[in-house]
C-alpha cells in the first residue's frame, strides 16, 4: 500500500468570512492511496478551531503504520480531518477494486441529489441584501452570524431573499442574553433553523431556554461520543466528515444520533467536490443539507460534482466512490 499526502489550494469566488475570521482561499490535503492496481483518494480541510493545521495534519497521516486497513484506522486516529481523508480514500479505493460503488458497499439504498443550503458568508447588511438577492433563486439560504449587529444583517437577508427558506450560523458567536433577545425576531423573519448560537463550552445554558427554532449541534458535536451531553440542548446535530474523522463513523453517528431522537444535518468545511462526495451519502434523507463549498469555489477539481434545481447530486465514479 502506498500512501502519499498533497497539499492543495482553490481560491474562493469571494472573500468568505464568519465569526472567527475570514479567508480567500480554500487549503486542502489530498490523501491518495494505492495498492494491488487500484487508487483512492480523499480530501480533508484542517480546521485551526479544533487545533488543527495542515503541518499537524500531515504528521498525523505521516506517523501511520505501512500497512491498515478501515477498521484499524479508527483506533489509529482520533476524529478530525486526518482520518477523515484517509478513511475517505479507503473506501474509494475499495470502490476501485471490487467495481462497487461505496454506497453499495456501505448497506445503503442508491443515492439521489439533496437540495443543499446555500451560504450567504457575514458582511455588511447591503452586502449581505445584495448577495442574498444574487441567489435568491436558491431553495435555502443559509446566513453567517454571531457579531453585533446581526438582526440588521438578518433582516437584510430576508428582503433580498423573501421567498427563500432560511437557516442561520451564529458560530458560537451568541451569548444567552442575546439568543433569547434574538429569538422573536427569528420567528418573525421565518428562520428554520439555528445553528451553534453558544459557545460549545456553554451548551448548558441551552437546556433552559426555549427553542421555538430549532437548534443544531455544531461546534459542539464531533462523533458518537458527543451525544449523551447533548440530549435537552439540541434538536439536530451537524454531521461533518472533518469533525466526525470520515465517512465510517459519520454514517455511525447518523444511526446513533437518530436512535437517539435528534434530527440530521450535513455539513461541510470549505473543500472541494472531493470533500463533499463521501457527505453526500450521509446526507441522504437528512432534514438538511449544507453541502455547497464548491460553490463557493472559483475553481473546482475536474470532474466536479454536479448542482442544479434538483440539489447536489451523487459523485460520478470518476471523482469518487
Amino acid at each position: 500500500m502506498r500512501l502519499t499526502v498533497t497539499r492543495e489550494t482553490f481560491p474562493l469566488r469571494r472573500p468568505f468570512t464568519i465569526s472567527r475570521g475570514s479567508r480567500t482561499h480554500a487549503h486542502v490535503l489530498t490523501v491518495t492511496i494505492e495498492a494491488d492496481g487500484a487508487t483512492g483518494r480523499g480530501e480533508c480541510v484542517p480546521y485551526a478551531r479544533y487545533g488543527e493545521t495542515l503541518d499537524s495534519v500531515e504528521a498525523q497521516i505521516a506517523g501511520l503504520p505501512p500497512r491498515f486497513d478501515r477498521a484499524a484506522l479508527q483506533s489509529l486516529l482520533p476524529p478530525g480531518a486526518a482520518r477523515n481523508a484517509v478513511d475517505c480514500a479507503l473506501w474509494d479505493l475499495e470502490a476501485k477494486r471490487t467495481g462497487r460503488p461505496v454506497w453499495e458497499l456501505a448497506g445503503l439504498a442508491p443515492p439521489r441529489p439533496e437540495i443543499t443550503a446555500y451560504t450567504i458568508s457575514l458582511d455588511t447588511p447591503d452586502a449581505m441584501r445584495e448577495e442574498a438577492a444574487a441567489n435568491a433563486h436558491r431553495p435555502v439560504l443559509k446566513t453567517k452570524l454571531g457579531s453585533p449587529g446581526d438582526l440588521a444583517r438578518l433582516e437584510a437577508v430576508r428582503e433580498g431573499a423573501p421567498e427563500a427558506r432560511l437557516i442561520l450560523d451564529a458560530n458560537e458567536g451568541w451569548t444567552r442574553e442575546s439568543y433569547a433577545a434574538l429569538l422573536p425576531e427569528l420567528l418573525r423573519l421565518r428562520v428554520e433553523l439555528v445553528e451553534q448560537p453558544l459557545p460549545a463550552g456553554a451548551d448548558e445554558a441551552l437546556a433552559d431556554l426555549p427553542r421555538p427554532v430549532p437548534i443544531c449541534a455544531d461546534e459542539s458535536c464531533h462523533d458518537r461520543a458527543s451525544l449523551a451531553s447533548l440530549a435537552g440542548r439540541y434538536d439536530l446535530v451537524n454531521i461533518k466528515l472533518d469533525k466526525a474523522g470520515g465517512l465510517t463513523e459519520a454514517l455511525a453517528l447518523r444511526e446513533a444520533a437518530l436512535a437517539a431522537g435528534f434530527g440530521i444535518m450535513v455539513g461541510c468545511m470549505v473543500g472541494s467536490s472531493l470533500a463533499m462526495a463521501p457527505a453526500v451519502l450521509v446526507a441522504q434523507g437528512a432534514a438538511f443539507t449544507d453541502l455547497d463549498g464548491p460553490l463557493l469555489l472559483a475553481e473546482d477539481r475536474v470532474p466536479a460534482l454536479a448542482y442544479d434545481s434538483r440539489g447536489v447530486h451523487p459523485p460520478s465514479r470518476a471523482l469518487w466512490g
